[in-house]
């Protein structure tokens, strides 16, 4: 066909002067007639690749897309630069019949150039007829890589595409996607059955966004921390369960943040009034799950925080990818701990098992990324088969920043590369890191794998640090993981010569996310550093205080409230009672001699205090420690207590400690009565006026395990409950 002036089409209908990227040639390619893929990054104009061809083609172009919110989204903007309602359409679930009936008289006369459509609108037989009484332009996917299994989104009714367009008319067809690996591109072609497409890839690389990977300890106080730096600015927060979405938005309200919750659990009106408010700026702040996000055009969103990792790169990088769509700056910020990981490969269970081992890669590779300290916009790009120096990340992400130490890894490299070649390249990372470590597990024995002579050449090191080795080698493209065999490891050619000729190869010290699982440590990035000084003059005050008093040290105030103390510096008894384990009671009882030293320390010292490290908690906690108290009160057995709430006895106990600890006297000696006699109670009791430390172990192994472990809490809570309340 005869070429149109683009220019002048974009200026009359969008009123823009120039095109983004390769937006023109695929333009053209489509108003050719062919086939086109395009993956574009997020914010690249990937909508515009079909909306401006819709305009200049003849009949309505079909646009497949997966969100009613998205598709309200795009059919907005359309009316919005024309005079016509009608140019532009959705048909899904939402519409009324009325509604429905108008869409399609507009169609059938040809008002309509652009008609958004649900996959599973498109699959109903009343659609499908409807379509091919009318004139169809081209066919459009949006969010094609819902289409693969191995996409981050993959939608089952998206295989269905083909087969269906083909019932409607011979059209061509333009796949889109903001993220496509190798494998899901060739998945989408093939499937589609358009390997003859035309493929437009665009750099991934959004050299505007800064990326960082934080510990994911005291997440909930970082994450307000930061915030409260940037008033005003707009972000999103990721969480994975609608639960912890609602939980985090209803604590960022509590400490004056303007936020709202976004999750496919609320209904229709709710959630599109949350969207509204956001995209007009009445709210900063919006906590969601990933049903958030697809095809929001909000270009100034300044901040996105993964409270919880994602299922897979894919995700993360399109999530990510909604901040700085302006070009200005976005802030990529995601707490990681690799208890997270397990804890998504456990809901894969169940799953069909090829499903399974795909869920296992993705998850993989997204904790190979949280973990390494190579460049992460390296990674990111290597992941989507684009090679990248990191020389020119100009310290946009937190290991460019801040750089690891290195040391000179050949012999590692050259251990790891003679070992997959011994093992005929059949086995995945974990069981090279186990073989070279030296680890005989189950799968290494059954392999018989133990009995070669390269086994345990490495054991010097642990796995943690052939896990670096191998992603590292990866990166670098010695060593290829294969897509079809779930992430089997091979040399590839550059190994090959490698291992022939070893030459020098600067090993990165990888990030440790093993530590801190049970979340007691505090690990601080960017804000306060423990404060070791301050710390021992706390303790000293502790211990004399203990004497003058005559009670053991622990029953004023526990190491972790001291230790938060270090972090917090409260100089008055009301923020005391902000600390780790100090309630209104304690901090009245015991505080003033605390927050005194603490306050001359920090005047002393010229200390900023970081005071909106001072976070309020939610109320209903309280209220449920109310009703805890008062059916104590009641003389309920605790056992009777935790089956009411569907929980165990040791939750129970938990919960009586931590109201303990915070200076509430709480009387469960009936419960203790009915359970140990006189003289046990007595002789616990003793070992608790006189021990140095309240710690467990040690009274269990100064009884030699004549007590259980819930006797000795039960009356160290009655101790702590009677000498320090």
């Amino acid at each position: 066909m005869a070429k149109i002036n683009l220019q002048d089409a974009l200026k009359k209908y969008f009123g823009f002067s120039s095109f983004k990227g390769e937006q023109e040639e695929i333009i053209y390619n489509v108003l050719d007639g062919n086939n086109t893929f395009v993956i574009m990054p997020t914010g690249g104009g990937k909508s515009m690749c079909y909306q401006l061809p819709a305009m200049l083609s003849n009949g309505t172009a079909i646009i497949v897309s997966p969100l009613i919110a998205l598709m309200k989204n795009q059919v907005d903007a359309i009316r919005n630069v024309s005079d016509d309602e009608s140019i532009a359409h959705f048909l899904n679930s939402s519409l009324t019949k009325t509604e429905i009936t108008k869409v399609k008289s507009d169609v059938r006369e040809g008002k309509t150039k652009l008609l958004y459509v649900a996959p599973e609108s498109l699959t109903k037989a009343e659609n499908i007829q409807f379509l091919t009484e009318v004139s169809i332009s081209f066919f459009a996917i949006d969010e094609a890589h819902c289409i693969s299994e191995w996409g981050h989104d993959f939608r089952p009714e998206y295989r269905r595409l083909r087969e269906i367009f083909e019932e409607i008319s011979n059209v061509p067809i333009i796949a889109l996607t903001a993220t496509a690996t190798p494998k899901v591109q060739h998945d989408i072609q093939k499937n589609l059955n358009m390997l003859d497409a035309k493929v437009f890839k665009s750099s991934f690389n959004r050299d505007n966004l800064f990326y960082q990977i934080l510990p994911k300890t005291d997440v909930e106080k970082q994450i307000i921390k930061y915030i409260r730096t940037r008033p005003g600015k707009s972000g999103i927060i990721y969480c994975l369960s609608r639960k912890k979405v609602e939980e985090l938005a209803e604590l960022l309200q509590v400490n004056g943040i303007n936020a709202l919750p976004y999750h496919a659990g609320l209904d229709g009106n709710t959630r599109a009034k949350h969207q509204d408010m956001f995209l007009m700026e009445d709210v900063d702040v919006i906590v969601a799950t990933i049903a958030f996000g697809m095809g929001i055009d909000k270009p100034d969103v300044r901040f996105v925080i993964h409270h919880d990792i994602p299922k897979s790169l894919e995700s993360y990088y399109q999530e990510t990818g909604r901040a700085g769509r302006d070009g200005g700056e976005g802030e990529c910020i995601s707490f990681y701990r690799y208890k997270d990981v397990e804890k998504l490969e456990k809901f894969l269970q169940g799953k069909p098992i090829a499903e399974q081992e795909i869920g296992r890669q993705l998850l993989n590779e997204i904790a190979s990324y949280s973990e390494t300290s190579v460049c992460r916009r390296k990674m990111i790009l290597h992941y989507f088969g684009e090679e990248y120096d990191e020389k020119n990340c100009n310290a946009l992400c937190d290991n460019c920043r801040n750089p690891k130490e290195k040391q000179e890894g050949k012999e590692y490299v050259v251990q790891l590369l003679k070992s997959i070649d011994a093992l005929k390249e059949t086995q995945r990372a974990k069981h090279y890191c186990l073989f070279l470590a030296g680890v005989a597990n189950s799968d290494i024995t059954s392999y018989k794998h133990h009995e070669l002579p390269l086994f345990g050449i490495g054991k010097e090191k642990d796995e943690h640090f052939w896990n670096a080795v191998i992603r590292q080698s990866v990166v670098a493209g010695l060593v290829s993981k294969d897509i079809e065999t779930y992430g089997v490891l091979k040399l590839t050619e550059a190994g090959k010569e490698f291992l022939a000729s070893p030459k020098s190869f600067m090993l990165i010290k990888e990030h440790d996310y093993l530590v801190d699982e049970d979340d007691s440590v505090v690990v601080s990035n960017g804000g306060g550093v423990f404060d070791e000084t301050l710390y021992n003059q706390l303790l000293d005050l502790r211990k004399s205080l203990s004497k003058q008093k005559d009670i053991p040290p622990f029953v004023i105030f526990q190491e972790p409230s001291l230790k938060d103390m270090c972090f917090q510096y409260p100089i008055t008894i009301e923020e005391l009672t902000n600390v780790q384990g100090v309630g209104h009671g304690k901090a009245s009882r015991y505080g003033q001699p605390f927050v005194a030293l603490i306050k001359s320390y920090v005047e002393d010292n010229d200390i900023d205090r970081p005071q909106d490290l001072v976070m309020k908690s939610v109320v209903n906690k309280s209220g449920l420690k109310v009703q805890l108290i008062q059916n104590i009160d009641r003389k309920l057995p605790l056992d009777d207590i935790a089956g009411a709430q569907g929980k165990t006895v040791d939750e129970v106990i938990d919960e009586i400690e931590q109201i303990v600890t915070s200076g509430t006297r709480v009387n469960i000696n009936y419960y203790i009565d009915d359970i140990l006699d006189q003289d046990t109670q007595e002789d616990i009791y003793d070992y608790f006026s006189e021990a140095e430390t309240d710690d467990l172990q040690a009274a269990y192994d100064e009884f030699d395990g004549d007590y259980s472990e819930e006797e000795l809490r039960l009356v160290r809570i009655k101790f702590m409950s009677e000498m320090a309340n």
